[in-house]
């Protein structure tokens, strides 16, 4: 779904259809909507501004992938640019704090928490995105609280680097097993 939401509004196809998509009207006799569509579509020409702007994460991924006919595709490609930019501002932030955290700390546990609290608030559609194993990673990279200083995870699973690379060297399955990350998640 994600994949042919993006072709529509970004792809070859968007372009090749532009004129169409810019003389589309919402099936509505509401000024309010019909006001909103001819904006989206002016925003899509670079006159004007995003009538989405600000609108939270979760009602702009509502109107990007509603295949439904109720929004006009430049109305759900305003919603995906919005959606966009917010993910850009939060990840700009989130770097800046992990930035932060690491030449303190010597950690990336707090950034961790960041990312996964960012991830279980994301739209259904949007974590189906990521990896399958996506949340049980950051899960057991919080756990091992992990201090890149010393080397040494000071968490749940204290583990030192020579352990660590051992595990590695010896192709220990907890590491690289997917359904060991995912069993341990969700026994947490």
């Amino acid at each position: 779904m994600a994949n042919n939401t993006f072709n529509e509004l970004e792809g070859t196809n968007y372009t090749a259809n532009k004129s169409k998509y810019d003389s589309e009207v919402p099936d509505t006799d509401s000024a309010t909507l019909l006001a909103r569509a001819k904006s989206a579509t002016q925003y899509t020409n670079g006159l004007g501004k995003n009538p989405f702007s600000g609108m939270p994460m979760d009602q702009l991924a509502l109107i990007t992938y509603d295949d439904s006919g109720t929004f006009t595709i430049n109305e759900r490609r305003a919603a995906l640019e919005e959606s966009a930019k917010q993910e850009f501002a939060w990840r700009q932030k989130v770097v800046a704090e992990a930035e932060f955290e690491y030449n303190n700390t010597g950690k990336l546990t707090n950034f961790s928490k960041s990312v996964l609290d960012h991830y279980k608030g994301l739209p259904p559609v949007q974590q189906a995105q990521y990896p399958n194993n996506y949340e049980a990673k950051l899960k057991h990279w919080i756990d091992l609280d992990f201090n890149y200083f010393t080397n040494v995870a000071e968490g749940k699973k204290k583990m030192d680097a020579e352990s660590f690379a051992g595990k590695i060297l010896d192709g220990d399955n907890s590491l690289f097993d997917d359904t060991t990350s995912s069993k341990q998640a969700t026994s947490t």
